[in-house]
């Protein structure tokens, strides 16, 4: 159990990155009614948001100090006994430095654990390799009974964690950025459709489709703006649940565009494109294609900002590599 300090907690909520990555505030509104969910970090409560949870619910937080592994083995335990366990850090720590735990502890006995890898990608910038995470879908698709969500802001991360608790059984894996994404989806219920297993078609078009997740969707937008100023018809799908993969999706959009093109903040190796690729693949059906990220390789230390227009994960360098798929 975790002690907080009021003026610390103020202090906290007041800065930008709280506004925005939601995970956290959105356990800390569950809470009353669902009794069975705990929370557990290593000692990354304020950066991964659940400190909100934390300060209405001391009795159910768990800080496990910097010992990943030891964190999810626990979660598991606690799932056996009838709870809903919210593990947090960042994800080169969760996704990539646990993935044994959660392979044998959590996904092999089919446990309800949900696992938040936060600072997905190249987010941590300056911090080098060692925090970057370009592997974890790779390494949580592949195990099995794991679902492995993606999902492109703050009020897609909310409602996808409140369904998590409320109607879907066994572990997940959870992959959000830092906290300062651009918004993608409204506030508006009418408007926001994120359910789990069913992909959300964001814009309409007849010449390429470009699937993407995470913080690559509102740069996938971005791309097809500027595509459309040069007569280019894009569909945009945000393919959010990576594991399990909408289908029927993919099949439709290569039927009726021709082309696709997906888009991730991950290796190119085992992510959403090979998702995608080996659904192509088994179907039979025939379109262009090209999986966008990083190509096999580790990135470049510095500024987010500008890894992302290096790497072409900008708005500018999505509609690039798509215009050399179409054009050969």
């Amino acid at each position: 159990m975790t002690t907080f300090h009021k003026d610390t907690w103020e202090l906290y909520k007041s800065t930008e990155m709280a506004k925005q990555l939601t995970a956290g505030e959105t356990l800390a509104k569950l809470g009353d009614d669902h009794p069975e969910i705990v929370a557990l970090c290593a000692d990354l409560g304020k950066p991964t948001r659940l400190w909100d949870f934390g300060a209405k619910y001391p009795d159910r937080f768990f800080n496990f100090g910097i010992a990943e592994k030891n964190m999810v083995t626990a979660a598991a335990g606690l799932a056996s006994t009838g709870k809903i366990p919210f593990v947090a850090t960042y994800a080169s720590f969760l996704g990539i430095l646990a993935a044994e735990n959660i392979r044998t502890a959590v996904a092999y006995p089919n446990l309800n654990v949900r696992l938040i890898g936060t600072h997905t990608g190249i987010a941590m910038g300056f911090y080098g390799s060692s925090h970057h995470a370009t592997e974890d879908i790779a390494i949580t698709r592949s195990m099995a009974n794991m679902t492995v969500i993606s999902p492109a802001d703050g009020v897609a991360i909310a409602e996808m964690v409140e369904e998590s608790v409320k109607a879907y059984e066994g572990p997940i894996y959870f992959r959000v950025s830092r906290g300062r994404e651009e918004q993608v989806y409204t506030k508006d219920a009418a408007k926001v459709q994120n359910r789990i297993g069913k992909a959300n078609i964001l814009r309409k078009g007849s010449d390429l489709t470009i699937i993407a997740c995470g913080i690559e969707v509102h740069e996938a937008l971005q791309a097809a703006e500027q595509l459309q100023d040069k007569g280019i018809s894009v569909r945009v799908i945000d393919m959010h649940t990576i594991k399990p993969l909408d289908r029927e999706a993919v099949l439709n959009s290569a039927r009726e565009t021709g082309a696709i093109l997906t888009v991730e903040e991950h290796n190119v190796m085992g992510g959403l494109g090979s998702a995608v690729a080996e659904v192509l693949m088994e179907s039979g059906v025939n379109c262009k294609f090209k999986r966008h990220g990083f190509y096999d390789e580790y990135s470049l230390i510095g500024k987010p900002f500008y890894l992302y227009q290096h790497y072409k994960l900008d708005g500018k360098g999505i509609a690039m590599v798509a215009e050399d798929l179409l054009n050969n």
